[in-house]
């Protein structure tokens, strides 16, 4: 099975003055929606260098998927977009901008994320295997409306990456 990576991205939480309410729900959907992959979860401080090393360790430790959690707003520490842009070779924008229109039926200013989606490539099999990096907001609320949309197409997602057959429809 494929492992997934949930990475919560909050000066707040990562200092211990705030609790994660994403991760943990994150987590229980991923379980959930693709039973029997492994689900890792850490916590980063916002800011680019921070969120990119994470990612990239992700990667480099086997994650097939990366979902952060927050950043993706336009506030002043609002990197997580910026991060993930240094590592992502290959862009896959209709899943955030999937992800925006079903926020904005929720939530009008679901459409003033900044959220991302794509391939880490390192063109080196010997370094890691491609991964999906998805970026979403850090509300607990556009989380648990995220990983149930998201689900069903990160087991085709991966096995395209891995030169899968597409399916016929």
């Amino acid at each position: 099975m494929h492992t997934i990576h949930i990475l919560t991205v909050s000066d707040r939480v990562s200092a211990g003055t705030a609790e994660d309410t994403a991760g943990p729900a994150v987590r229980a959907l991923v379980a959930e929606g693709l039973p029997g992959w492994p689900v890792r979860h850490a916590v980063v401080p916002d800011g680019v260098r921070p969120v990119s090393a994470a990612v990239a360790e992700a990667c480099a430790l086997g994650a097939r998927v990366v979902l952060t959690l927050g950043g993706t707003g336009v506030g002043p520490r609002d990197r997580t977009p910026e991060a993930v842009d240094q590592l992502i070779t290959r862009d896959l924008p209709g899943i955030p901008e999937m992800l925006r229109r079903a926020g904005q039926e929720q939530t009008p200013t679901a459409v003033l994320s900044r959220g991302r989606a794509g391939v880490v490539d390192p063109g080196d099999p010997e370094a890691h295997r491609p991964a999906v990096v998805v970026t979403l907001p850090g509300s607990r609320r556009a989380a648990e409306q995220a990983v149930p949309l998201l689900a069903p197409l990160l087991p085709h997602l991966v096995d395209q990456l891995d030169g899968g057959d597409h399916v016929r429809h």
